[in-house]
């Protein structure tokens, strides 16, 4: 099954999760973390991301840098509803007779603690095949803002994006990148519930503007020449739009904000019409319309 069809249902059987467990459960699945909160009334963010050598990365990555990856992939995840990371779990596939597991686990600790989320336990175990990663990560969401979800877009809503989009994997961009901690919070402290909405860009700018789009009963048009290109880049808009593992925010925003530095604004929400669905589609310099859920890659 392909991973889209798979998560709408899985959705769509958690539909009312948070009604039946009101106490506990604020966000269920459907966005890039669960909201939860404590006894005490504290809200924090839950997500749970894998990395699979030969799918995320290429065997002959270094084992640091797979660290480094499986490990950020989670923060970003917590960045994208504008928190901050605090602790993280780390569970491994190992391949059989794999003789690099501490130095793999080392470098884990430290990615972790690196980005304010030390590692606090995990699992183990070994099987034939490539490795594979799956990290949990926690984070306390903005203080003021709250968690910024996906399904808060509006009409009139500014589109915008906090850096350059496509060539991840060509540039080595997907082993490198800073998760954007601080930008999120920035955007947060400026903008408060002016932010609207925000994902990080993981699987195709197309296909997670159409996310953000189908969460919030929107349409978000999206002007394929004003995308951000990374320097260097001969891809076209299209390859740029749907090659994913960029991790840079894509969020909107209030039509009357002051957009903050360092967002690119490359569209706007609107109003569904004539009985369309919700959804993204990109403009191509051409006049011609792309739907977004058409630009970017599946996990399945």
């Amino acid at each position: 099954m392909h991973e889209r069809l798979l998560l709408e249902q899985i959705q769509a059987q958690s539909a009312g999760l948070e009604s039946r467990f009101p106490s506990t459960l604020v966000v269920g699945p459907g966005d890039d973390c669960a909201v939860l909160r404590s006894p005490s009334g504290d809200l924090s963010l839950v997500g749970v991301d894998q990395l699979i050598v030969g799918r995320h990365c290429t065997p002959d990555t270094p084992v640091d840098l797979i660290a480094r990856k499986a490990i950020a992939r989670g923060v970003s995840d917590i960045a994208a509803m504008g928190g901050r990371p605090t602790w993280a779990l780390a569970a491994a596939k190992l391949p059989a007779g794999f003789a690099r597991a501490r130095e793999l686990f080392d470098s884990c600790a430290a990615w972790a603690e690196h980005w304010g989320c030390p590692l606090v336990g995990g699992d183990i175990a070994s099987s034939q095949g490539e490795l594979a990663l799956s990290i949990t990560v926690a984070g306390a969401p903005h203080p003021t803002r709250g968690p910024v979800l996906r399904s808060g877009a509006r009409p009139g809503d500014l589109v915008a994006v906090s850096g350059p989009i496509g060539d991840s994997f060509t540039s080595g961009w997907h082993l490198s990148f800073e998760p954007r901690i601080q930008e999120a919070r920035v955007l947060c402290d400026a903008l408060g519930l002016s932010l609207h909405s925000m994902i990080d860009v993981s699987d195709g700018l197309g296909l997670d503007a159409d996310r953000v789009a189908r969460a919030s009963g929107v349409t978000i048009e999206i002007d394929a020449a004003s995308i951000p290109a990374r320097a260097g880049s001969t891809s076209t808009w299209r390859q740029r739009a749907a090659h994913g593992e960029d991790y840079e925010l894509l969020v909107t925003i209030s039509p009357d904000a002051v957009v903050p530095a360092p967002l690119s604004v490359i569209g706007r929400a609107r109003a569904p019409e004539n009985g369309e669905a919700p959804g993204a589609r990109v403009l191509a310099p051409d006049g011609t319309l792309t739907p977004g859920s058409e630009l970017g890659w599946d996990h399945g």
